[in-house]
Order: C-alpha cells, then structure tokens, then sequence
C-alpha cells in the first residue's frame, strides 16, 4: 500500500464516510498508527485501504511495507498473531 495507490486524482470515487466507535487493542492500534503516519495518510484511510485489498483475497503490503510494519510491531511490543484472531479477552 503506497501514497500513490491511495491518491484520490488517480480515480476519483464519491463516498460517504461515518464515525464509528471501533474497539481495538492498543498496541495493533499502535502499529496501525504509526504505519498510517508513516505513509501520511489517515488511519480510516489505511483501514479502508487494508480491508479492500484483503475482500479482494489480496495482500495489503509488499515486502517494504511488511518489514516496518515488523520494526512497529518490536517498538510497540506487539506480538500478537493472526492465531490470536477471535482468542483476544480483555483484562
């Protein structure tokens, strides 16, 4: 997922957006964050870039993406995997 990808001129699509309350754990909001502000970019506009190409059955990020999204994880703590999808309690 590149700035580039994400430019609205590229191929302009009216939508509407809304505000959602969306619980998430803190440190994948974290990572999520910091790749967002790593690509200037909005977080609602990485989430929706990442859930497009995943409806797709595409992967979101190339090798580059995929590497700082590692270096995020290791300064946020997060070591949390696709195995703990659905698995995640609150403390």
């Amino acid at each position: 997922m590149t700035r580039k990808s994400m430019d609205p001129a590229a191929s302009s699509r009216k939508i509407q957006r809304v505000q959602t309350g969306v619980r998430i754990e803190k440190r994948l909001l974290k990572v999520l964050k910091g790749l967002a502000e790593y690509h200037d970019i909005t977080l609602g506009d990485l989430i929706e870039g990442i859930v497009l190409h995943s409806f797709e059955g595409k992967a979101p990020f190339g090798e580059q993406n995929l590497e700082r999204i590692a270096d995020l994880k290791k300064i946020y703590g997060l070591d949390l995997t696709s195995q703990d999808s659905h698995n995640l309690v609150e403390s």
